[in-house]
């Protein structure tokens, strides 16, 4: 379950105690995240491969628990069920060519499929549902431009928030814990990359390499869960395969533990291409440290004056991000502080008042 869904459900549960709500899940792993409480009820829904679940199992179950509304939270939804349907399109990055051209030859099987499958759905649904929620002004007109339904009421803007535990670690006992187990290094930026090319990982690598040549400065790079394979051959086609001497693979991390590792960071590097929102970038800002991030798409919409907004077409702009926050301590402090100040202003409670909000007016409309 991804973690919009879950801390909408999780704040639901908070704050409504008026509406009943049925939670249709697929049993796995997800399900020890969840509990029922006295306002949602979770059904735990068989039906194997997921387009089939989404597809055929799920608008049974919602028509047999007697749903007046059915929402589905990430980007798809049943093509046919007669029950009124609020979807949450995070973003019809999938839809568009130009992000279809980088794609060509790149991406997982999976992230490939994915994209067939909401290219076929998505449309459909967005003419069926009442209303389609989606995560900030750009991406909403995105879709109105896309689809032609400027103006249409029926599409909203909700932000996304930032968890509570997101904040500056002051414990220097959890501050060497995190450090100890995933060997952070003394110095280092953080870089969220992975094998998705909106996230532009080959020119994030370019940058940092050009920053290293052009200071010969001891700061390292470090990066999560990330296929060593797939960064070996990235290196390669950057011409700097010995660069993976100064990169660090944390494997997988725990998502507590994150707030150690963006807080002793030196800059946190958010260079994407393309994204609907950007929780790490608020993440990051709401454990204090200085944001680099791109000036596309809802980027400057999120970040607001609290990131260092560059080009991230242009790797020479990241590496002069890198160079001037690194060698002005005054600038790095001033960074921090908005950054602390710009995530304060989203909760995931205040999305989760709106979503409701939402919720309301459409019922009271059926």
């Amino acid at each position: 379950m991804d973690m919009v869904a879950l801390e909408l459900i999780r704040n639901l549960q908070q704050i409504d105690h008026e509406n009943e709500y049925v939670l249709f899940i697929k049993p796995d792993a997800d399900e020890m995240v969840l509990t029922e409480t006295s306002n949602f009820r979770i059904v735990r829904l068989e039906g194997g491969f997921y387009p089939l679940w989404e597809q055929v199992a799920l608008p049974k179950a919602a028509k047999t628990a007697g749903c007046r509304l059915l929402h589905c939270t990430s980007n798809t939804a049943p093509v046919n069920t007669r029950i009124p349907l609020i979807v949450t399109l995070h973003d019809i990055i999938y839809m568009e060519s130009s992000y279809l051209r980088i794609m060509q030859g790149t991406g997982s099987p999976y992230q490939k499929f994915g994209n067939v499958y909401r290219k076929m759905v998505v449309p459909r649904i967005v003419r069926e549902s009442r209303k389609i929620i989606t995560v900030s002004h750009f991406e909403k007109n995105r879709i109105g431009e896309f689809f032609g339904m400027q103006g249409d009421p029926r599409l909203t803007a909700v932000y996304n928030g930032v968890s509570e535990h997101f904040k500056p670690v002051t414990d220097a006992g959890e501050l060497a814990r995190v450090r100890e187990k995933y060997h952070l290094p003394a110095r280092y930026f953080f870089f969220l990359g992975n094998t998705d090319p909106k996230k532009n990982t080959k020119g994030t690598l370019k940058a940092y390499s050009d920053f290293l040549k052009q200071t010969g400065s001891d700061i390292r790079l470090v990066m999560l869960d990330y296929d060593r394979a797939e960064l070996d051959k990235l290196l390669e086609e950057i011409g700097d395969k010995y660069l993976i001497e100064r990169i660090v693979l944390t494997g997988y991390v725990v998502n507590t533990d994150l707030p150690a590792i963006y807080g002793q960071c030196e800059v946190f590097l958010y260079p994407s291409l393309r994204e609907s929102f950007g929780i790490p970038m608020l993440e990051a800002m709401a454990c204090g440290v200085p944001v680099i991030t791109s000036n596309t798409s809802s980027m400057p919409e999120v970040a607001g004056d609290a990131a260092c907004i560059i080009d991230p077409f242009n790797p020479a702009e990241i590496t002069n991000a890198l160079v001037t926050i690194t060698g002005d301590p005054l600038l790095k402090s001033r960074l921090a502080g908005k950054g602390i100040e710009r995530a304060a202003q989203f909760s995931w409670k205040a999305m989760a008042e709106n979503v409701l909000k939402i919720y309301n007016e459409t019922g009271r409309d059926l």
